[in-house]
């Protein structure tokens, strides 16, 4: 069963028929139990009667006794002697009733009982009844009964039990009659569960099919501007297309950023190797005239700009930093020791010493990044400090240049955008330093913006 609708139909209706039979079994007992309890109650009933009129000293063979084809009765004494019993009563559970003054069926295991002085006083009937269901036969037809038996002893002291039955035939009957109404309706509801599950499942899920088929033809077209139909209803299925048309937006803007990003790489590539290409063909043909200084410079450049390139493609595949406990404040002084040749000195301010998780060299290229930036931009002043506010280690780079305009401080985070389009590549870089600053602050569970126009400020959770 591929179908999610069949299946919905088919665990339905099992489901429904597992409760309908386990009711249709609980109202057949209950039912049959109390039809059996109002049999037992005019068995007692008749029983009492004809035990009442013994208490009470009528003879036995003046007794008036019930109709035998509604309540046979039988009268037995002691050691199961029959003293009366009903008109045209022949048999109790298959055993011939003989006259009065004969022995009665089961006469030496039921009725009989060898202590006289037991049960009731002279003159009373007992309170204990006791009940069986047996067959009787009356007037030559034999039927079930339930029978009641109850014990009386007359004035004259002599124990009598007298044993009446009341015919389970109209139990039968109505326990016969719901079995049958059962059976019947039982498979006609099952069939209209299995219906109206169906019909109910499929319109439920129509939009999901329309979800798959505009999926299928997205996959098919590569097209990823396209959107799945959104249903009217707040259900889950609502919010099912609503989530996949943000899972499409997401990926339209990934796959465009990836886009834009090769052929922009492709760009910032093509300047360096067309210039290292032509220096070196020059060279080829008149050596005199190959600029070394100026392929090593390409060089370089090319070295950087494929050591970012390749960053940001581990970045974009998610690879996690390690969790190596590093003092920002050590990183700055070793940073910082290490940048002689700058053309304005980078100065300290406070650095406190607060310890961070992550990769070293990762936040290592995040300051290098920084301070490149603040070289490019400052007058006469580059300054740097490491501080703690509550859980955050603070590292904040600040230089003295014009900063960066309100409307831009998001846009220069983007990779190979550079505000001043008309300095030189040489002098500006290919746009991804601050770009990357902030992805690795990010994937450092941190944060990198712009304050106060001119300050960058890198913010990472405290270790421990």
């Amino acid at each position: 069963m591929g179908s999610v609708r069949a299946r919905a139909a088919v665990g339905a209706t099992v489901v429904v028929a597992l409760a309908l039979v386990a009711a249709g079994l609980a109202v057949l007992l209950v039912l049959r139990d109390n039809l059996q309890d109002q049999t037992g109650l005019q068995a007692e009933v008749s029983a009492r009667e004809v035990a009442s009129q013994i208490a009470t000293g009528t003879a036995y063979d003046q007794l008036d006794l019930p109709d035998g084809d509604e309540h046979p009765v039988v009268v037995t004494g002691e050691n199961g002697r029959v003293l009366a019993v009903g008109e045209e009563v022949r048999a109790i559970d298959g055993k011939t009733v003989g006259p009065p003054g004969k022995p009665g069926p089961g006469a030496s295991s039921e009725d009989g009982d060898d202590d006289s002085d037991s049960g009731p006083e002279p003159g009373e009937v007992d309170d204990d009844v006791r009940y069986a269901d047996g067959t009787a036969e009356v007037d030559g037809k034999v039927a079930d009964y339930r029978f009641a038996r109850v014990e009386a002893k007359d004035t004259g002291g002599e124990k009598a039990t007298v044993r009446a039955g009341a015919a389970l035939a109209a139990e039968q009957n109505a326990v016969g009659t719901v079995r049958t109404a059962m059976l019947i309706g039982l498979p006609l509801l099952l069939v209209v569960v299995a219906g109206v599950t169906w019909l109910v499942t499929r319109r439920a899920l129509r939009p999901v099919e329309g979800i798959r088929q505009e999926m299928a033809a997205i996959t098919a077209s590569t097209d990823l501007s396209r959107r799945v139909p959104v249903p009217s209803s707040k259900d889950e299925i609502g919010r099912l297309a609503r989530t996949t048309n943000e899972t499409l937006a997401a990926l339209e803007t990934s796959v465009e950023r990836q886009r834009r990003f090769v052929a922009d790489a492709s760009h910032e590539l093509r300047s360096p190797i067309a210039s290292l290409r032509t220096q070196l063909e020059v060279g080829v043909a008149h050596p005199e005239l190959l600029d070394t200084p100026g392929a090593v410079a390409d060089t370089v450049r090319l070295q950087r700009l494929a050591a970012d390139l390749l960053l940001l493609a581990r970045l974009d595949a998610g690879e996690r930093p390690s969790d190596v406990r590093i003092d920002l404040a050590a990183m700055v002084r070793e940073e910082s020791s290490q940048r002689v040749g700058d053309r304005i000195p980078v100065r300290s301010g406070e650095l406190a010493s607060v310890e961070v998780t992550g990769s070293r060299s990762q936040l290592g290229r995040v300051l290098g990044n920084l301070l490149d930036n603040a070289q490019r931009h400052a007058e006469s002043s580059v300054r740097v400090t490491v501080a703690r506010e509550g859980a955050w280690a603070v590292l904040r780079v600040e230089d003295d240049g014009p900063g960066v305009p309100e409307g831009e401080r998001e846009r220069i985070f983007e990779r190979f955008v550079r505000l001043d389009d008309a300095r030189a590549r040489d002098d500006g870089g290919a746009g991804l330093g601050l770009a990357i600053a902030r992805d690795v602050a990010v994937r450092h569970g941190g944060s990198l913006a712009v304050r106060e126009g001119s300050a960058f400020e890198l913010r990472l959770p405290v270790a421990g």
